[in-house]
């Protein structure tokens, strides 16, 4: 059976030289780059940019038109200030503002951005769950 874990998400990206110029404007640094890829250590996962006309073809579908915006990646602070100082960042570097940081029903405060190829990012804190030092989130099992 496999382990319930990820590895590594790829984002497949219109223009490499800009989703880099992106990701560096938010104080991002690469492990490890190629021509056609950018590979950026996360706490125990990678995150990768891969070309989109590229990725489809590693994917055995040269055909397919990649698309954005059916799912959403996460990063949560520990304070809604932190949330805000992320979201404006965010938007100096490039993205798209889709909906500003504000409280949310269920107990939290939370904002979304896309970034320069249309991935959804959601900046929030939530104040159920616990981040370790160098912003690592481990859920407990319920009691």
């Amino acid at each position: 059976m496999t382990p319930q874990r990820v590895t590594l998400i790829t984002l497949g990206v219109d223009d490499l030289d800009r989703a880099r110029s992106y990701y560096t404007a938010l104080g991002w640094t690469a492990a490890d780059e190629t021509d056609g890829a950018s590979f950026y250590q996360m706490n125990g996962l990678v995150l990768g940019l891969f070309g989109r006309a590229a990725l489809a073809a590693d994917q055995g579908r040269p055909e397919a038109v990649l698309g954005t915006g059916a799912i959403t990646l996460a990063q949560n602070f520990a304070t809604e200030a932190d949330v805000g100082a992320a979201f404006d960042a965010a938007l100096a570097a490039g993205a798209t503002a889709l909906k500003r940081p504000e409280k949310v029903f269920w107990g939290g405060y939370s904002g979304y951005v896309a970034d320069p190829d249309g991935h959804v990012w959601e900046l929030a804190m939530n104040p159920f769950w616990t981040l370790s030092d160098d912003g690592t989130l481990t859920l407990t099992a319920p009691a």
